[in-house]
Order: structure tokens, then sequence, then C-alpha cells
């Protein structure tokens, strides 16, 4: 990776404090309004950097996806964008705020995006791209369409990289799926002269564009998207709802064990009678090297 690059990309990025790990990914402790704040405000000029929405797909898979999990890390922003993360992370005693990357593209379209600055986008199809321009009235989108198997094809990843460079926006929205949208961010990451920002909201411009139908507003408050998206498209969805999805409870179970020995570790550790027990140890091993120590002549 590209030294100047990697450098201003772990700068960027906010303290440990401002993030919670939870079953196996982290999160910024940010909200919907903060992150749009955090994007609207982040200078187009700077160099590329990008944002990430882990959903329950994606935390299942980065269990044994170690190429997921290290494109993960090197995003500038991660949010969650799962309802039920949410509720799972509230029964486990943690506040995980959700941003939805639906929500995020919607509202960066309707208050932020100019209609007449520059928008690159890469995956999407051409009627999507119609849609999305006449819906918000853009004057200035530059859309690339990479060919299928983008992520094992790695002449048509910098041929993403190339295009982001070639077309330099305030926003760059990535919608080819997971993990070929943060393969994208990563050659233009390594390529070092990309700017502005990637967004990898995957099918978020074809609910704008209206080529894929979003749950109603009260299943999302119901956290049952899911279920209209199992319901819209059964045949490409029913593996990631039916099989895959229920495998985070797995993780859930070994996040909360693995918890439970870390408290218990933390409570021995601050006994009392430990405590003593190790200052005396310490003492001892203390008398132990001095006595073994050269005398001075």
């Amino acid at each position: 990776m590209n030294q100047r690059a990697d450098i201003t990309q772990f700068q960027d990025r906010r303290s440990g404090s401002r993030h919670i790990w939870f079953l196996n990914s982290a999160f910024d402790k940010i909200d919907l309004g903060v992150a749009l704040t955090r994007i609207r405000e982040r200078e187009a000029s700077k160099p590329f950097a990008f944002v990430v929405t882990p959903n329950v797909d994606h935390l299942v898979r980065l269990e044994t996806d170690t190429v997921l999990a290290t494109l993960y890390a090197q995003a500038w922003l991660t949010v969650c964008d799962s309802r039920v993360l949410e509720l799972i992370g509230r029964f486990s005693g943690e506040k995980i705020d959700v941003t939805p990357g639906s929500d995020l593209t919607a509202r960066l379209f309707e208050t932020v995006i100019d209609p007449d600055e520059t928008v690159t986008v890469i995956g999407a199809s051409r009627d999507v791209i119609d849609a999305v321009t006449a819906r918000y009235g853009l004057t200035d989108v530059r859309w690339h369409e990479p060919p299928m198997g983008l992520r094992h094809n790695r002449e048509a990843l910098e041929d993403c990289a190339r295009f982001v460079a070639e077309n330099p926006a305030r926003f760059i929205f990535m919608c080819v799926g997971s993990p070929q949208q943060e393969l994208v961010a990563e050659a233009c990451l390594d390529r070092g002269d990309c700017t502005g920002l990637g967004l990898c909201v995957g099918a978020s411009l074809d609910f704008l564009g209206g080529k894929t139908e979003r749950a109603p507003a009260w299943m999302q408050r119901s956290r049952l998207e899911w279920l209209h998206r199992l319901a819209s498209e059964p045949r490409r969805m029913w593996r990631r709802y039916l099989v895959d999805g229920p495998k985070v409870f797995l993780l859930w179970q070994r996040w909360r064990k693995a918890q439970r020995e870390l408290r218990a570790l933390e409570r021995s550790l601050s006994d009392p009678q430990k405590l003593r027990e190790r200052a005396l140890h310490q003492r001892i091993r203390a008398l132990e090297g001095m006595l073994q120590a050269p005398k001075a002549d």
C-alpha cells in the first residue's frame, strides 16, 4: 500500500475509545446524524478513504473470510447496517448505533450532494443510474460498470481504481456487493492518487432508482427488513437469510462466553488477596535478584 495514503488513512481514523468491538467487528460509536456530519465535512481533496456498512451477513463471513477482515481494518468509518445487530447488542448490554447504508445514501442525495457536483459510481446498472440522475436532478454522474467476477479479476479492480482517479469526486458510490466493493476501495488506496470518500453501500442505489423495492417503514422499524427482501427475492436471498444469517447467534454465544471469561479474570486480578500475593511474589523475586547479583570487590 502506498505509504503516504496509509499514514493519512490512520491519522484520519478516530481514536479507539470511539469504537466498540462487537462479535467480530469494530463499529464507530456514532448514529446516522453524526455519520452524515463527518462525511459532509470531510474535504473532497483529501486522499481517498472509504466507509463500510457491516450487516449480519458480513459479520458471519468475517469469521472465515480473512480478506474481508483485512479490508474492513482499512476503513475510515465503520457503521452498523443492521437493526438485528442493534437488537442483539441491546440484549448483550451494548449500545450499537445503526446507520443503514440505504438510509445514509438517501440522506446524502437529499441533503448533502449538490445536483451540479460530480458524483462517481462504480457498479449498478444503466437504468438505475438514469433513474437516480433524474430523481435528484444530477448533472455530472461518472459511471463505470465493471465485469462479473470482479473479486478474482485484478485487472478489472485496477480499472475501477483508475476510473476513480480519473474522475475525482467528493463521493464515490461503490455498489458491486461485498467484498468486491471493499476490494475496489483497497485498489484505490493502493494507487495513492485517488481522492474523495468511497461509500461501500451495496444495493442502495437500486432502492433509490426503483430497481428494488425497499421494505415499508414499519417493517424497517420492526427489524423485519430482511423478511421483506427474502419475500421479494426468495431464489436470490434464501441462503443468506435462512442458512448463513442464523449463524450470527453462534458468534453471539462465543462472544458472550468470552465476555464472561474476561469479566471473571478481571474480578480475579482485582481481588485484594491476589494483589497481596502478587506484591509478595514480586518482592521475593527482587530479593532473589539482589542475592544473585555479583558483589563489588
